[in-house]
């Protein structure tokens, strides 16, 4: 793995953690491309690596959770169905799951339908039904402890490659008649806890042993993810206000459709 490699993949991780396209699809899908040999070192660089990304959120919303503390207490119980599946299959993950391309492939395509749906019945409903844009009004403090459970649950099922964190989120806040403006702020800062736990349980697993040339390669990686992140998540924030989820959804068929003829090929 070379210093332009880590530029790169720094690169896509910064710009797809936040959107719900599946930043660690994109990951290994372009590491296959790059073909950057299979190593220990590789796999725990894709799933650390998003720690830069992660810091660019306590950054941006430092002050929102000051002035909320009740947001600590549920993105924690929105944090625990996500802890146990990801502690529980974390051996499938590594050594299974994030080698297999058909299956990111699947996620991705079943992902972008699945989005595409909620998107359009949300809409629907939102537009015809007065009880369902009372949710649109909720400011971010007031999401439920049994909504932030909820959309916890949902997001565990991120730990298949290409479902997509954001998206599960995003997709089980939208089914509650959250507003996407609050439902994309809270998978903001419920991507803090998991992402720093998902790194902290590869380093106690795999405990790193680097070279001069790696740290120096997981350090650009890392600076090179946090900056594009930040901009990644001004920009969705832009986005939604205007727009809604599905091109991003017919994104992830796409790209998953070119994935499948690659495997085919």
């Amino acid at each position: 793995m070379t210093i332009i490699h880590s530029f790169i993949l720094g690169l896509i991780e910064g710009i797809t953690e936040f959107l719900p396209i599946s930043s660690t699809a994109h990951l290994i899908i372009a590491s296959n491309w790059l073909k950057i040999p299979d190593s220990e070192f590789l796999k725990s660089f894709l799933i650390s690596i998003q720690l830069g990304a992660i810091l660019s959120v306590t950054v941006l919303y430092a002050k929102t959770i000051i002035k909320n503390p009740k947001l600590i207490w549920k993105i924690a119980a929105a944090f625990i169905p996500t802890a146990i599946i990801g502690l529980a299959a974390y051996k499938l993950i590594k050594n299974y799951l994030m080698e297999s391309l058909p299956i990111i492939a699947g996620a991705l395509i079943i992902g972008g339908l699945a989005l595409i749906f909620l998107e359009k019945y949300f809409t629907k409903k939102t537009s015809t039904n007065s009880v369902i844009k009372q949710p649109n009004d909720f400011e971010l403090d007031t999401i439920t402890y049994r909504q932030a459970v909820i959309i916890g649950s949902c997001q565990a099922l991120a730990v298949i490659p290409g479902v997509s964190r954001s998206a599960a989120t995003i997709m089980g806040g939208l089914s509650l008649g959250i507003s996407r403006k609050n439902i994309v702020e809270f998978s903001f800062l419920l991507a803090m806890p998991t992402m720093m736990a998902a790194t902290a349980l590869d380093l106690y697993k795999n405990p790193p042993t680097l070279n001069q040339q790696e740290i120096i390669i997981w350090v650009l990686g890392f600076i090179v993810a946090f900056i594009t992140a930040i901009l990644g998540i001004k920009f969705f924030l832009r986005f939604i206000q205007k727009n809604n989820f599905v091109p991003f959804g017919w994104y992830r068929i796409i790209i998953g459709l070119i994935l499948i003829t690659y495997i085919l090929i």
